[in-house]
């Protein structure tokens, strides 16, 4: 045998002992979508090569990363909390919504509309430093435990998700969070969740204020929105934040569709992704009525704007960072 043919066959028997990056995707179209995407932005040779710098991928938290469903967790952290502040000084139960957030009511927090639910994460968000709502987070994702598998949160992060996470950056992306979920709520669990750092974790923005208490200088979080990260604030809160286009976004509700729209539209090679919850036996189905993540749009139009949709249900070996 000549020493070109060894060298063809060596590095054919290389390639297939390479471990899989992605274990817990089934081998079907959108596994093979992604790692020939990846493969075609990381060859220096080839014309769709991306440099390092400019690989920024980006990704929805609630419904893309992790769980979303019966209820977003961020709310029954704001429910739980409400309770616990009532119980200390009830003055503050000033509306039906936080009546019902203290009473475990989640369906009446609900019926009070959006302004019902914004005034429940805020009151239960504020009149705390950014420092000490940080550590409220921690601990309570360390007791609580989801309403319908009693699980821990941390738990219920998607395995496929964590692994395509970690593909990227063994890539060279730099992978953000750019979600609808309050930004110090996500940053309290997104290091060890998913190994993105708090400087990698864009959301909505509550009122703050810079005080020094006891000469000790703080960053309270006070009442109120500043700047909500969802739809088109998405594109807006990337550009501002990281101040460059991504070349990769995934999400799983019309919520992120002008962050896929705005991906995709750029030059070069581009790749947007929505997870598509088709899976009522080991995780929820839903799509296009649905309260809570709802898609229709995305679901619309996916295939024209070429942009892959994840069947969960037969795309995913696995769902749970924790197994099954």
């Amino acid at each position: 045998m000549s020493l070109r043919p060894m060298i063809v066959v060596m590095i054919v028997m290389a390639g297939a002992g390479q471990a899989d990056p992605l274990p817990s995707w089934n081998d079907t179209d959108a596994k093979a979508r992604i790692t020939e995407f990846v493969a075609r932005v990381t060859d220096v040779d080839g014309d769709s090569y991306v440099s390092p710098a400019e690989r920024i991928a980006v990704f929805d938290n609630d419904g893309t990363l992790w769980v979303e469903q019966p209820v977003y967790t961020q709310l029954l952290f704001a429910v739980n909390r409400v309770a616990e502040l009532a119980r200390e000084d009830p003055s503050i139960l000033t509306s039906d919504a936080l009546k019902a957030a203290a009473a475990g009511d989640i369906k009446g927090v609900f019926a009070q509309g959006r302004d019902g639910l914004f005034e429940v994460i805020s009151a239960s968000h504020s009149g705390i430093s950014v420092d000490e709502f940080t550590e409220v987070v921690q601990g309570w994702m360390q007791t609580a435990r989801h309403p319908d598998t009693g699980r821990a949160f941390d738990d219920m992060t998607y395995q496929p998700m964590l692994e395509l996470l970690r593909y990227l950056r063994d890539e060279g992306f730099t992978t953000y969070i750019v979600s609808g979920g309050s930004i110090h709520f996500m940053r309290a669990f997104a290091d060890a969740a998913y190994n993105i750092p708090p400087q990698q974790v864009i959301g909505t923005i509550l009122n703050s204020s810079y005080q020094v208490i006891d000469g000790d200088p703080v960053v309270m979080k006070d009442p109120g929105l500043f700047f909500n990260d969802d739809k088109e604030g998405k594109p807006i809160a990337i550009d501002t934040r990281i101040g460059r286009r991504p070349i990769f976004a995934a999400g799983n509700s019309d919520g992120d569709f002008q962050m896929l729209e705005w991906t995709t539209a750029g030059e070069g090679a581009r790749f947007g992704m929505i997870v598509h919850h088709t899976d009522a036996e080991r995780e929820y189905a839903y799509d296009r009525d649905s309260s809570i993540g709802g898609l229709e749009r995305g679901l619309d139009e996916a295939g024209d704007r070429g942009w892959l949709l994840v069947d969960m249900a037969e795309d995913w070996k696995t769902i749970w960072s924790s197994g099954e």
